[in-house]
């Protein structure tokens, strides 16, 4: 009975809507905390060693976070196998395009590639990070971090990958923000405006980061 019920897709959905949501919180800090770059140096400086050196922020907030991006896009992959399943053969002849956005239909496509942002982002600051601190045993030193994230925007084809994956962050969004909060049951006489709200966040979040890797790109 258990088995059946953990297995079961409205389960599954539900799983994806939190993961969804937790990450969209993510999302929410993650740009708020990158946008005091543009700021100030001394300021974005300040929050990333606190960050960096935070031991619940290290040792509980990202190791859940790993785990709740894994998450969250191994189960979308499993939904996606799931839906094109249990579609009539005869779905390929209708019009979905004139029933429904690009973003809705290709979820998989817009969710892969920023699953390979992820990769590169972790590889670029996360990766760098662990091995400042845990490899090379370097001493802390909390003005290095701006120097580093001008360094890495240096390169006009990261900042090309980085801006391509930003949009289909957005696109990911416009659907998947609402998406989210529809498989919980946020579905009551606030929806509607909630709706709105979450394509203004679609916008506006991919937006700012590609204005933060153009701003360090060409200004700095």
């Amino acid at each position: 009975m258990a088995n059946q019920f953990l297995g079961s897709s409205i389960v599954r959905k539900v799983t994806m809507g939190l993961s969804g949501i937790f990450l969209i919180s993510f999302l929410t800090l993650h740009v708020s905390l990158n946008f005091t770059s543009v700021i100030g140096e001394n300021l974005f400086n300040q929050v990333s060693h606190f960050m960096g050196y935070n031991p619940v922020v290290q040792y509980i907030g990202q190791p859940i976070l790993i785990l709740g991006v894994v998450f969250h896009f191994v189960m979308g992959f499993i939904l996606e196998i799931q839906n094109r399943r249990a579609r009539p053969v005869n779905y390929i002849y209708n019009a979905s395009s004139a029933n429904s956005f690009w973003s809705s239909r290709n979820m998989i496509i817009s969710g892969s590639v920023i699953l390979a942002y992820f990769c590169l982002h972790w590889y670029d600051f996360w990766f760098q990070e662990l091995n400042y601190k845990f490899i090379e045993m370097n001493v802390p030193n909390e003005t290095r971090y701006y120097g580093e994230l001008v360094h890495k925007f240096q390169n006009p084809w990261r900042v090309f990958l980085y801006c391509c994956a930003f949009i289909l962050l957005g696109f990911h969004l416009w659907h998947g923000f609402y998406s989210s909060m529809q498989s919980v049951g946020f579905n009551n006489k606030y929806a509607r405006a909630f709706v709105k709200f979450g394509k203004y966040f679609a916008v506006v979040v991919p937006c700012t980061f590609i204005f933060i890797a153009l701003f360090h790109h060409f200004i700095r």
